[in-house]
């Protein structure tokens, strides 16, 4: 079932990026490469099946006597509780916030994009199940909107201090050859400050802070990770609960292991 939209989905990734799992499609000033042509008709065709899809597994789920018992009203966190321990994400919208970087703090153009952030009140594993089931459906609502309002134009900056030349330039020009060691072999050299930059990833905000001092290496970087704030809920959820909610609890908040490794 939900596999076999997964390999369509990673199928498009490939075919973009060249890569299934890793993507690194995106460069300091653009992406790495445009979209080749039959990605388009590929993905309208995934986007058009995709609500048959999500209707399925939803009835399969919802229809499902033990799927119910074992969600409803297990790992329960509470709206005060989740704003509390800094949960994010579908964990932050299942008990009842409307929190979305994309709303609140719009980036790449979401603000120009129409869509809604589910919420759910009840904050126990089933709505943290609703609000992913319902956001697959919005996410199909913001892809159609990208690929109607799709650009054409340069995929990357011009800027040398900033991004590679093209190995075509670099056959004809000594200056490009230039650009390219030394920003191959020094890296950039942004201004001396600091930044921090989020955006809502699939397990909630995901951030980057960074301290410049003005030279080619960052002073200081800290990646706010989803997951390794989610875990923290964990105790709250399963507190004077059976072991076996534990296994519920972890699955509903669906960590990743690299974003807690510390």
């Amino acid at each position: 079932y939900c596999f076999a939209d997964r390999e369509r989905f990673l199928d498009l990734s490939e075919m973009v990026s060249g890569q299934r799992m890793m993507p690194g499609y995106f460069r300091a000033g653009g992406v790495a490469a445009d979209l080749p042509e039959e990605f388009f008709p590929a993905a309208r065709a995934f986007l058009d099946d995709l609500p048959r899809r999500v209707d399925e597994y939803e009835r399969l789920l919802d229809d499902n006597l033990i799927w119910r018992e074992r969600t409803e009203g297990v790992a329960v966190l509470g709206r005060d509780d989740a704003i509390a321990l800094s949960a994010t994400g579908p964990v932050l919208r299942g008990s009842g916030v409307a929190h979305d970087v994309r709303k609140v703090l719009p980036y790449a153009g979401y603000d120009e994009f129409e869509f809604d952030v589910p919420v759910r009140a009840e904050g126990d594993a089933y709505a943290r199940y609703r609000v992913r089931m319902e956001e697959m459906r919005q996410s199909r609502k913001i892809a159609l909107q990208a690929l109607e309002r799709l650009p054409d134009g340069p995929v990357l900056t011009g800027d040398r201090k900033v991004a590679l030349p093209p190995r075509a330039e670099l056959a004809r020009s000594m200056e490009a050859v230039i650009h390219q060691f030394k920003l191959v072999s020094e890296g950039m050299h942004p201004p001396a400050g600091d930044s921090y930059v989020a955006t809502e990833s699939a397990r909630g905000e995901k951030g980057y802070f960074i301290v410049s001092d003005g030279s080619n290496r960052p002073a200081r970087v800290h990646v706010r990770a989803p997951s390794f704030y989610n875990l923290q809920t964990l105790p709250v959820m399963v507190a004077n609960r059976p072991l076996s909610d534990v296994v519920v609890a972890v699955a509903s908040i669906d960590i990743i292991l690299g974003d807690v490794d510390r």
